[in-house]
């Protein structure tokens, strides 16, 4: 009996072994990506098909905050993320010590200023809130937004990740507003204006183009990225996943599908 019982172990560990072995092979031509709702993991079924045929099976994990993806990729939960631009990924891969890395721009979000209280910048009050992105990047880039529309005036020193404290002119006394990013869409009726992203904005059915009172141009800087682990990068299913998402057919989704709202960066 206890003959038998050991054979029985000794053939499930040779099986669980060679599953493992064979697991791995298909680990290789597996994608889970992390994802903003909108737009990203719209994009990314819109590819999905396209990349099974191609022997990559993708899995699409969606988050609906800037915060988890980046670390689910460095613990391996993820074996990509796309949701966020280049100086958002870089400041935090360097506050939390992560080994990440962008493998290339997919496409424009542009930040815009929505307000459900005024139709133009014209008609912000004397002593006005304005809500912005509480993160350093998107913070810092909502308030470069307001200073090309000279609703403030920032120190030429402060640069990307510019805040509150940086303002040298504030000709409408706007009172600065930081909230969490997913927030923002949710308090248009509690401030005068809020400062929003591009994927929140979509999420929320505003269409920045005709919705937003100011709205960054197709010059942004701040294009959205996939990011994949740094010892990863060159691997062969990352290049065919941009090759999808750089392709004519993505062009013409993001611009029959937004119509302005995303913009290709490719």
């Amino acid at each position: 009996m206890k003959k038998v019982l050991l054979s029985l172990i000794i053939a499930g560990l040779f099986i669980f072994a060679f599953a493992g072995c064979a697991g791995g092979g298909s680990k290789d031509n597996l994608i889970r990506i992390g994802v903003s709702p909108e737009p990203h993991a719209k994009m990314i079924e819109h590819i999905k098909d396209d990349l099974e045929k191609q022997g990559i099976k993708v899995e699409i994990i969606e988050f609906t905050d800037y915060h988890k993806p980046n670390l689910a990729l460095a613990e391996g939960e993820l074996d990509a993320n796309f949701f966020q631009h280049e100086p958002y990924m870089n400041t935090f891969k360097e506050e939390n010590n992560l080994d990440i890395i962008s493998i290339g721009g997919v496409h424009v979000e542009p930040m815009g200023l929505y307000s459900n209280k005024h139709g133009s910048i014209d008609e912000l009050p004397d002593g006005c809130e304005i809500a912005i992105p509480n993160d350093p990047t998107n913070g810092g880039r909502a308030l470069l937004l307001l200073q090309k529309y000279d609703l403030i005036k920032l120190d030429d020193k402060a640069g990307i990740l510019a805040t509150e404290n940086d303002i040298t002119e504030n000709p409408k006394n706007i009172k600065i507003v930081p909230l969490e990013a997913a927030q923002l869409p949710r308090v248009l009726d509690d401030v005068d204006g809020a400062v929003i992203n591009g994927n929140y904005a979509l999420e929320a059915g505003l269409v920045p183009t005709k919705d937003s009172l100011i709205l960054e141009d197709k010059d942004s800087p701040y294009a959205n990225i996939v990011a994949v682990k740094t010892s990863e990068k060159d691997e062969e299913k990352f290049k065919k996943l941009m090759e999808a998402l750089r392709s004519d057919k993505m062009r013409k989704y993001i611009e029959e599908t937004y119509e302005g709202g995303v913009i290709p960066a490719f």
